[in-house]
């Protein structure tokens, strides 16, 4: 017994069991864990923008060293802690509102390097 999403992607089959939806294999057999690396190493730099967002701010987080579970187990933990929303693209958190300041009490703690841009 196969079920299908609406993109003809395997979601589960008796075969394997629950499939991942980013590389189509069992969970068991998932390569996206593997082949997640680090991006970049060094500075990690926070923006406020508003360009593009009709006025809104968002903050940027860019160039965290984590893997994509664990950049977002922290862009989750950011979002709740600032009680606000957010998303992650390529690599980027984008936060809504202007949280620099709160980042940064965040990033001292952790011991990380940053730069406010």
């Amino acid at each position: 017994m196969t079920l299908f999403s609406s993109s003809n992607t395997t979601v589960y089959t008796t075969d394997h069991g629950k499939m991942c939806s980013r590389c189509n294999q069992a969970i068991d057999l998932c390569i996206c864990k593997k082949n997640s690396t680090p991006k970049t190493e060094g500075i990690i730099k926070i923006m406020r923008e508003t360009q593009g967002r009709k006025g809104k701010v968002v903050t940027k987080i860019i160039g965290i060293c984590l893997d994509d579970l664990e950049l977002q187990e922290f862009a989750k933990t950011c979002k709740k802690r600032y009680a606000t929303g957010g998303s992650i693209h390529d690599g980027i958190i984008e936060l809504q509102g202007d949280q620099r300041e709160k980042l940064k009490q965040d990033l001292e703690k952790k011991g990380w390097k940053f730069r406010i841009c």
